[in-house]
């Protein structure tokens, strides 16, 4: 299976479920911003998790089917078009060789996740197909995607995969009356971000962190895959004492010097001497990668017993999930 690229839009990579074991070497996790719409495209058409999608940033994209195809597309960021014809989201889609497809705007959300049965061959670098564009290494020859460019997948499909192919080529269907929602595993409110307080809350005076919890931040137009800088009510420290550098992990939420936060996203630096007031439930991080400059956000506490136990139902969900999958298909 094989797609070119048309138009790549704003920015368009290779990505995968991230790069682990390198962050004492101040490589980065990268990765897919929304893990949980990376997961579920590829679940749709029978992959294993890991395997690699291609992020979407915004619309205004198109790409041709060089060869028959068996695609899925998670998120918020567009809606996927064959021949004026809006491609249903969130299910296995049977694509032929010839089309042109293109990515029109969903207002909603910023990026969409595309998985191709086998998953999208590009070479590993440090256990990981994802780009960190910061670097020039990973992905699509460690660069963002442009025009003329050609991927395919791998050609070693999972059973599961094959067997929803033949399926709907055989049929001649686009797609199936099924699909997997991933409504149902997010909160209905996405404007407010669940968090854990983290290790220097208490150098921030009362009001401030009361302000935290309560008030609306909106998200700047800085904001990128390394980090979402907020505008809101400055924080105020009433330690004035420094902070060695220290480790930090997509999801923890600093305070700069002058008091604003930035929430560090997929692409985030190893290190850093920020203090850190909190950090994104992982259940939550999602709702993050798909917010744009202009939303509003608020902040609610959550215990770090409650972000284990939210993390731990929603492992068992894509579980099940996987099993319905297999189940239908396969008639185990």
């Amino acid at each position: 299976m094989k797609i070119s690229i048309l138009k790549a839009g704003l920015l368009t990579t290779v990505q995968d479920m991230g790069r682990y074991g390198y962050l004492s070497q101040a490589v980065p996790i990268s990765g897919a911003m929304d893990q949980l719409a990376h997961r579920l495209a590829n679940k749709a058409v029978g992959n294993d998790d890991d395997l690699a999608t291609i992020e979407f940033t915004y619309a205004d994209a198109s790409f041709k089917a060089e060869t028959d195809l068996l695609l899925a597309y998670f998120g918020d960021g567009a809606f996927l078009v064959d021949h004026d014809q809006v491609m249903p989201a969130e299910k296995p889609l049977f694509i032929r060789a010839g089309s042109v497809i293109k990515l029109i705007n969903n207002p909603v959300g910023i990026r969409i996740y595309l998985a191709i049965a086998g998953g999208w061959e590009v070479p590993e670098v440090m256990g990981s197909k994802s780009t960190f564009l910061a670097a020039g290494f990973g992905g699509f020859n460690g660069r963002a995607l442009k025009k003329g460019d050609v991927l395919s997948n791998n050609l070693c499909l999972a059973k599961v995969s094959e067997a929803i192919f033949k399926q709907l080529k055989n049929n001649q269907l686009s797609y199936p009356n099924w699909r997997i929602s991933r409504e149902s595993l997010i909160p209905e409110n996405r404007h407010t971000i669940r968090v854990v307080l983290a290790n220097e809350i208490n150098w921030f005076d009362a009001t401030s962190i009361i302000s935290f919890l309560t008030k609306t931040y909106q998200i700047d137009k800085r904001s990128n895959r390394m980090g979402y800088h907020l505008n809101g009510k400055a924080l105020v420290r009433k330690v004035k004492k420094e902070l060695l550098s220290t480790a930090v992990t997509p999801g923890i939420i600093q305070v700069t010097g002058s008091g604003d936060l930035v929430i560090l996203m997929a692409d985030c630096q190893t290190t850093g001497g920020y203090p850190r007031i909190a950090h994104v439930a992982a259940v939550d991080l999602p709702l993050c990668a798909q917010l744009k400059p202009g939303d509003e956000i608020r902040f609610s506490e959550i215990s770090r017993d409650e972000a284990e136990e939210l993390y731990l139902e929603r492992e068992h969900d894509l579980s099940l999930i996987t099993t319905a999958i297999g189940l239908k298909y396969l008639n185990l």
